[in-house]
């Protein structure tokens, strides 16, 4: 009887004459050929339908405009997005869950300056379920009491610990020193203003400011495109409300300059954020502003984690990346490093930026981000999920489905010249500002290298 053995990986991959040739990458294909209708409901509430039938489950997003210049519209604001799904005329928060539970499906919100965001998905056959249950939450949530009380003293607790947090007070001092007092640094209300907040008030921004008009809903899923559209209207057209959801006013354009240091005693490590102005996904260079990106810093081999975390070891984890803002974008560097290696970490920073400004990614960089790139946006877009999520973000900057699956190819057609062009426009060193947030006793080295106030 012979016993059968198990080869290790490394055995397979070899033969008598030595490693196996690793077969060629296959061809990076577009999600093209998707059935999708993107149209108006009769209340005023966009609404994109995408047919993705691989799974009988379907994906719902709803993105609602929703800015406040009232100081304390942040805290009322968390506080209706924590308290939305808690009960309404028709359901407590028990029969909310039970109804959700029975068509496997789930309802939750959140909420930033710019935006109230709707989350959810069910089987297929549960969509009417879904679409009810969101439905009565939007016209007849009631915030009760009882549970507003609840709520807030559970988000005064987590504000509190947040806010202690080195990455939260980073990002704070990044969006003053960035912004001012425009109404989009309140990312995170104070713990104080939501223990004042009523549910009268609550029940108030909710009537003044849950509306369809200027609002978009994105549908992904196995259902008929008409189907879902007519659905969509006999659920979703009984919300009416007077006026358009407030859309957040433009920010100020990010002026490079300084690095405001921000003291924080005590601390073991510092967090470092630089930012400078980019372009939206509109921009016709914005494909290749997103591969000169991602050479610069925006996945594991690129030059910056290469240098300070591979080579120097200053970090484990430096990335950049684009944020989307109303009306533009920005370019962000996140960088959290030692002490003692934190003035080592900014000057190779800004090694690395003049060194993408003076020389741009060569050939062979430009086919290794071009492929990632494209194979990201590729298995992003899969899912059903992944796909509604994709499309709720690009509908704020008024594009669809369209602009998604023409982008692999707008990826495949940039030149390296093209990207050379965009780390000359947007990754010169005097661009940039931003913020460092560490112990003061411990960085007397940053005032040698300058550029750092305080």
């Amino acid at each position: 009887m012979s016993v059968q053995t198990h080869r290790s990986a490394e055995e397979i991959g070899r033969t008598e004459l030595g490693p196996r040739p690793l077969p060629p990458l296959g061809e990076q294909r577009a999600a093209t050929g998707l059935s999708t209708v993107d149209t108006t409901l009769s209340n005023g509430l966009r609404v994109i339908v995408v047919r993705q039938s691989a799974v009988p489950l379907v994906e719902l997003r709803l993105r609602i405009p929703f800015a406040g210049t009232d100081p304390m519209h942040a805290a009322r604001a968390e506080v209706l997005a924590s308290t939305m799904f808690s009960g309404t005329a028709r359901r407590d928060r028990v029969a909310i869950d039970t109804d959700l539970a029975l068509v496997g499906g789930e309802l939750d919100a959140s909420v930033d300056p710019e935006r109230l965001s709707i989350g959810g998905n069910s089987l297929a056959s549960g969509l009417d379920t879904l679409l009810d249950v969101l439905t009565d939450a939007l016209t007849g949530a009631s915030y009760a009491d009882d549970e507003v009380l609840r709520e807030k003293a559970r988000l005064v607790e987590r504000i509190a610990m947040a806010k202690s947090q080195p990455n939260v007070i980073a990002r704070q001092a990044l969006q003053k020193h960035r912004y001012g007092d425009h109404p989009a640094t309140r990312e995170m209300p104070e713990a104080e203003d939501v223990a004042q907040v009523s549910a009268d008030e609550v029940r108030a921004l909710h009537q003044a400011s849950v509306l369809p008009q200027g609002s978009v809903a994105v549908l992904v899923g196995d259902v008929d495109l008409d189907d879902g559209v007519a659905r969509l209207e006999a659920a979703l057209g009984s919300w009416t409300g007077s006026g358009s959801a407030l859309e957040l006013p433009s920010l100020p354009a990010v002026d490079g300059g300084d690095l405001l240091f921000v003291p924080r005693a005590g601390a073991v490590q510092s967090q470092l954020r630089l930012t400078a102005e980019a372009i939206t996904r509109t921009d016709p260079r914005y494909a290749a502003l997103q591969l000169a990106n991602l050479a610069f810093g925006g996945f594991f081999s690129s030059r910056l984690v290469e240098n300070v975390r591979e080579d120097k070891g200053y970090t484990y984890h430096a990335r950049s990346y684009l944020e989307f803002t109303p009306g533009g974008a920005t370019l962000l560097i996140d960088m959290d490093t030692a002490s003692d290696v934190t003035a080592s970490a900014l000057l190779e920073t800004r090694y690395e930026l003049g060194r993408i400004f003076l020389s741009p990614p060569s050939e062979t960089e430009v086919d290794t981000v071009r492929q990632y790139a494209i194979g990201q946006l590729l298995t992003a877009t899969a899912s059903q999920g992944g796909l509604a999520s994709q499309l709720i973000g690009l509908a704020a900057q008024g594009l669809g489905v369209d602009w998604l699956v023409a982008h692999p190819g707008r990826l495949q057609a940039v030149t390296a010249e093209q990207i050379a062009e965009a780390a000359l426009d947007f990754f010169a060193p005097a661009r940039w500002t931003g913020v460092i947030v560490g112990d003061p006793a411990q960085l007397p080295s940053l005032s040698v290298l300058g550029g750092v106030k305080q």
